[in-house]
């Protein structure tokens, strides 16, 4: 595919979604993309090797609109490694990250793209709910902070991966690393030389809470946090503590309740 000229490019937003074993949910997912106000998109689905249908599923839909693209992945690598798949294949300036179980509101891309030009920053997100695996019951609206530098993400469990858009005129390359919380360490080296990231308090999607959600074993997930401190950012003990310590509270202010 030749590369897109400048003024697409510029337009052109790329959805990475990474996916596997999402057959019952990358249906609803990819729909809610197509149902986008704003039409300048691109879709750029990794499959991880699924042992059940979602590359077929996905390429029906590609048959019907070639703006989503199946990426499929030689080897199962895990979502950093499929999340740089598609971000290989991207050909926007704006990337946006959608996971193979959530969904957006209609008017996601389009309220949240001209914020993110009007604020001039490297990455936007926005508030959000949860729903149920079957996609019933909306929780609260979780909000989110008006703004986030690296010292402020470090304490905050702020940004959720299916809201965030990034511009990659302002960020340069974004690779992920092969760490369990790869969206998490990807923020924070963007945001590390300096730059915020936006919050827009508006709702524009919906979490679906899975079972077998990557994130769904909390002490695990804490633990996680840990090491991402201790391991991949090389802070020290107590500057460990104090970052777990306000992650951790606003981690229970967060999800108390549904």
């Amino acid at each position: 595919m030749s590369a897109p000229d400048a003024g697409t490019r510029d337009r052109l937003v790329s959805i990475v979604t990474p996916a596997f074993r999402a057959a019952s949910t990358i249906e609803a997912t990819i729909r809610s993309v197509i149902d986008q106000s704003y039409p300048h998109w691109e879709m750029l689905i990794a499959d991880d090797c699924s042992p059940d249908d979602t590359r077929d599923v996905v390429a029906r839909w590609s048959e019907r609109d070639p703006r989503v693209r199946l990426i499929a992945m030689p080897r199962n690598g895990g979502p950093a490694a499929a999340r740089n798949g598609a971000i290989a294949a991207a050909q926007g300036r704006w990337l946006a990250f959608l996971d193979a179980d959530d969904l957006w509101l209609p008017k996601k891309l389009e309220t949240q793209l001209a914020f993110h030009r009007s604020a001039g920053a490297k990455i936007s997100f926005t508030a959000f709910r949860r729903i149920a695996a079957d996609g019933s019951g909306e929780g609260h609206l979780i909000r989110v902070p008006s703004t986030l530098d690296y010292r402020g993400l470090l304490a905050n469990t702020a940004i959720a991966t299916s809201t965030v858009i990034v511009d990659c005129d302002a960020t340069g390359p974004v690779v992920m690393k092969k760490t369990y919380y790869d969206d998490f360490a990807c923020w924070l080296d963007i945001l590390r030389p300096g730059g915020v990231a936006v919050g827009l308090n508006e709702d524009l999607m919906r979490y679906r809470v899975m079972a077998a959600s990557v994130s769904r074993n909390k002490r695990n997930s804490a633990y996680q946090v840990w090491l991402a401190y201790r391991r991949v950012e090389k802070l020290g003990l107590l500057s460990s503590m104090r970052y777990f310590a306000a992650y951790a509270l606003r981690g229970l202010r967060k999800y108390r309740r549904f």
